[in-house]
């Protein structure tokens, strides 16, 4: 996209989130909110915050990994501040969490009530910061500041995803991760339907093609993306059905780690590792990503790749880690290239639900 496109692109969606949309019942799709998925450990949270901030919110759900506390959070498309203010209770008063919004309506809400946060909370650990996601590089933001970078649902939006994926390689700490969740297509997203304002708005026009998203991050220094969980969306708008077509889409978190070595595919040196069961709230298992649940006190073979997600990480202490990198065994089996996401809806899916 040209510089002109990208700022017309971007004018847009501060229109549709900073005027058109005054609710999340104002929404057309459930893009950006599966109502199924606050999970148990949210709900508390939510209590903490105040009345307008969550009025104002347009998704469901927290994006964050576990193991925040003490840690420094940079939230992208941070909106009304919900979610800087359920994460500020997460990393605690020794952690700090600021939040990056393009939209002075919403940045006006969560400004009003960081005073009574901070009261609520009994201590002040957040900021916001009016910028675009693709231009952190404005903001006075320190390379190498973050140990976890979240979005939920914003990436889509981006008319410029290479320049959000650099910025958040520059600014995660060796080791940290970007933890998020957003709307990917099963094929590119014809220019009708990325051009309609409503659709793209709707978080589906400017929805990646999942392979796309995948080379994208190796690009920019990600070499392994991890799928975390996934969930097609339904399209029951009938205007927004009929531009979209047969296009199908699908909500999914997806965690990077800015991690050096890393190889382009899962290679098994004969390693593994055993979960202590020691980070907060996942006494039983530890979820990785989608294809690693790893139960307490089980030996669990991995990869080299998921060996470092583990050893080079702030999960380190978590684990016990057994074998090294002096044998290659070649490829671990099911390293395949295959549509990742699951094409039907899992009536059984978990309290943490993917929500975007």
């Amino acid at each position: 996209m040209t510089t002109s496109t990208n700022q017309a692109t971007l004018d847009s969606v501060q229109d549709y989130y900073g005027r058109q949309l005054q609710s999340s019942a104002d929404l057309k799709t459930t893009a950006c909110c599966d109502f199924s998925s606050m999970p148990n450990w949210l709900k508390p949270l939510l209590s903490n915050i105040h009345p307008e901030v969550l009025s104002r919110y347009y998704g469901c759900g927290l994006v964050c990994p576990p193991l925040l506390e003490g840690c420094r959070v940079l939230d992208l498309g941070s909106g009304t501040g919900r979610d800087v203010y359920a994460l500020a209770q997460l990393v605690g008063a020794s952690g700090e969490v600021i939040g990056v919004d393009m939209t002075d309506e919403q940045l006006a809400v969560a400004e009003n009530h960081r005073a009574w946060h901070a009261e609520q909370f009994g201590f002040d650990n957040v900021r916001f910061i009016k910028g675009y996601i693709e231009k952190l590089d404005e903001l006075g933001l320190e390379d190498a500041s973050f140990d976890v970078i979240v979005s939920n649902c914003v990436i889509n939006l981006s008319p410029d995803k290479d320049a959000v994926l650099r910025e958040i390689q520059r600014l995660l700490k060796p080791g940290g991760e970007f933890y998020f969740s957003d709307v990917y297509a099963d094929r590119r997203v014809p220019e009708a339907v990325r051009a309609d304002p409503v659709i793209y708005g709707e978080c589906l026009g400017g929805a990646l093609y999942w392979n796309d998203f995948v080379s994208l991050s190796k690009r920019h220094g990600f070499a392994d993306p991890r799928l975390v969980e996934d969930r097609p969306l339904a399209i029951t708008d009938p205007a927004i059905a009929a531009v979209t077509g047969t296009l199908r889409f699908f909500s999914a978190t997806y965690r990077l780690f800015k991690l050096d070595g890393l190889e382009p595919a899962c290679e098994d040196y004969g390693q593994a590792v055993i979960y202590r069961g020691s980070v907060p709230d996942n006494a039983h298992a530890f979820v990785l990503d989608k294809h690693h649940y790893i139960e307490a006190g089980k030996v669990f073979p991995v990869c080299g790749n998921t060996w470092a997600m583990l050893a080079d990480t702030r999960f380190r202490e978590h684990f016990e880690f057994i074998g090294n990198f002096n044998t290659h065994y070649g490829l671990f089996t099911d390293c395949g290239g295959s549509v990742p996401f699951d094409a039907t809806i899992n009536a059984g899916s978990n309290d943490g639900a993917s929500c975007c």
